[in-house]
């Protein structure tokens, strides 16, 4: 075995460029193409590329939800979620969700409800709430549920299901009274 580091192996001009690519995203209904270098995550794409700070970077690691937005219909953590990977993707952001000067009903129920308070989570927090009431609407189990008999969404289910999205400010009771308006309970 040679004594040789692996990163010495590699030509230099392979371990230090930036590659770059191009690639489509369709972002709160607009068609974006950009060119981004091959690391980039669609959280740094949105913010720095293209100017949309709806998704937060909180702490760039898929720990906290500051950055989710609905990628393809689903939640997604963005900071964890490479550009290049999601090529002709669409991503519907906190912004994304109104309807021309009409909030989204998970928008109204935040506020109704004092669901923020820095407000920083909120745009993550108001995309898991959206996706998470269709994630349960079609019958996915959560840890709470277990797959055993009917779901039903109690406020533990709704916690459970929003668990991946902190807050520091601890507005989690405004969060799922939200929920719940929504959901009509």
């Amino acid at each position: 075995m040679s004594d040789w580091p692996l990163s010495n192996a590699l030509p230099r001009s392979t371990r230090s460029e930036p590659i770059e690519t191009s690639l489509k995203l369709r972002v709160d209904g607009e068609h974006h193409e950009l060119t981004v270098d091959t690391r980039t995550t669609i959280l740094d794409a949105l913010r720095d590329r293209l100017g949309n700070t709806a998704a937060k970077k909180g702490c760039d690691h898929g720990q906290c939800g500051a950055c989710t937005v609905l990628l393809d219909g689903r939640r997604a953590l963005t900071c964890l979620a490479l550009a290049v990977a999601h090529d002709g993707a669409t991503i519907v952001t906190a912004a994304g969700l109104a309807e021309r000067d009409e909030l989204h009903p998970m928008q109204q129920a935040f506020l109704d409800h004092d669901g923020l308070q820095c407000g920083y989570c909120t745009p993550g927090q108001i995309c898991s709430a959206v996706a998470m009431l269709e994630e349960f609407a079609a019958g996915h189990p959560s840890a709470v549920t277990g797959g055993d008999g009917p779901m039903e969404l109690t406020r533990e289910e709704i916690r459970e299901r929003l668990s991946g999205n902190l807050c520091r400010c601890g507005a989690y009771d405004g969060i799922v009274a939200a929920v719940r308006q929504v959901t009509g309970l």
